[in-house]
């Protein structure tokens, strides 16, 4: 895909986070709509997956670590080709795939059930060791909140991957400086998060603009390049992004909008889309 027809895609994936958290009447809207380029990005360009064959022991794997924003991910599955778009409305309910937490168990395409902040990189970790156990190629890719690297598992995880030289792991951090209580500056600061990463002996990649998908391509293709340690790619993006009401807002960590608020966002998107 060019870059526009990118920005298109992730255009669609914010318009199928907000539909989803909307007829589920819950949700974290605010942290999936700041990885919708992302999401996109990964399951678009960069990944070697197929919808066809969701269990293929040779396809890459991705843990969505910061798993409540699992309506970034439902988003571009559908858009892949996982499942048809309409099942998107199905968020949340009783008995759906599409849990509110990404579950191994329910959906295919799900390579890991994650949640609880700090354990799904303990897994991605586990995942690329096995493949250098295994003498496997594929990579393994895992998306962080900044917010989560406060858990203190995120480290142990990270030390582990650096001293076993894992070259085929790449953790992706959404850093868009805001938590549920406030910045992450206010709660527990994690910064320099790149430096932290340094330490644990980790190629380090700081991306200015997380919603650039340039510049993403660049980071990708660097982080491909890298040979003897694990890479992490630190993206600085915009919570609730292209939502003109959700837009760097704490209010919108965890909550869906109303009908009035869901057709303004739609709105918001649709102008966006109809100028690509």
């Amino acid at each position: 895909m060019n870059v526009q027809e990118l920005k298109k895609v992730a255009n669609q994936v914010r318009k199928n986070i907000v539909t989803e958290v909307f007829y589920a009447k819950a949700g974290h809207p605010g942290g999936s709509l700041s990885a919708a380029e992302i999401y996109t990005y990964l399951y678009m360009e960069e990944m070697n997956v197929d919808p066809a064959k969701p269990t293929d022991p040779d396809r890459d794997r991705f843990v969505l670590s910061k798993g409540h924003t699992c309506p970034g991910l439902y988003g571009v599955m559908a858009e892949k080709g996982y499942f048809d778009r309409e099942e998107l409305k199905t968020f949340r309910h009783l008995g759906a795939r599409l849990q509110g937490h990404p579950s191994m168990h329910y959906l295919p395409g799900i390579d890991m059930s994650s949640g609880s902040l700090g354990q799904g990189i303990s897994c991605a970790v586990g995942m690329a060791l096995a493949a250098k156990l295994q003498k496997k190629d594929y990579r393994v890719y895992t998306l962080l909140g900044d917010g989560e690297l406060e858990e203190g598992q995120v480290w142990e995880a990270s030390m582990f991957a650096g001293a076993k030289k894992l070259d085929n792991l790449c953790v992706i951090v959404d850093n868009n400086n805001l938590q549920i209580d406030g910045t992450i500056v206010e709660v527990n600061n994690p910064y320099p998060i790149d430096r932290k990463f340094e330490a644990f002996n980790f190629h380090v990649i700081n991306v200015e603009n997380g919603h650039d998908f340039e510049q993403l391509a660049a980071a990708f293709a660097e982080a491909r390049a890298v040979k003897g340690m694990p890479t992490a790619i630190i993206c600085k993006t915009t919570k609730g992004k292209d939502v003109s009401f959700m837009e760097n807002s704490v209010d919108w960590h965890g909550k869906a909008p109303n009908e009035e608020q869901y057709k303004i966002a739609m709105a918001d998107l649709e102008r966006i889309g109809e100028a690509l």
